[in-house]
């Protein structure tokens, strides 16, 4: 994470934290674009089915976030789902979104 700014290595942190104290198979933060942060973890109810990031999206918009800064996911698949891609870009289309390992190294950014 030295190569991280401050704030992203701060979203990464948060999201490694969910998936570690939660034991879910991902976790993910997003920062907004007034600098608060939410981190969620993957939802596998009968009833509800989201990855963590469409999780820690959900949470930003429910507490009134407008758009996004960064977002970061924690997983073991080779790349971020596409709905959690299209939940962050339906807030940013510009803002990086970084895939993580466990170890919290950036694996890729898009």
């Amino acid at each position: 994470m030295a190569d991280l700014d401050p704030e992203d290595a701060k979203i990464v942190t948060l999201a490694r934290s969910v998936r570690a104290r939660t034991g879910a198979a991902e976790g993910a933060a997003v920062r907004d674009t007034d600098g608060r942060t939410y981190a969620a973890a993957t939802v596998a109810l009968p009833s509800l089915k989201l990855t963590a990031l469409q999780a820690a999206v959900a949470a930003a918009v429910s507490s009134g976030a407008e758009g996004l800064e960064a977002a970061a996911v924690v997983t073991a698949a080779d790349q971020v789902d596409g709905d959690s891609t299209a939940a962050v870009r339906d807030l940013t289309t510009t803002g990086p979104i970084f895939r993580v390992d466990a170890s919290g190294t950036v694996v890729d950014t898009a």
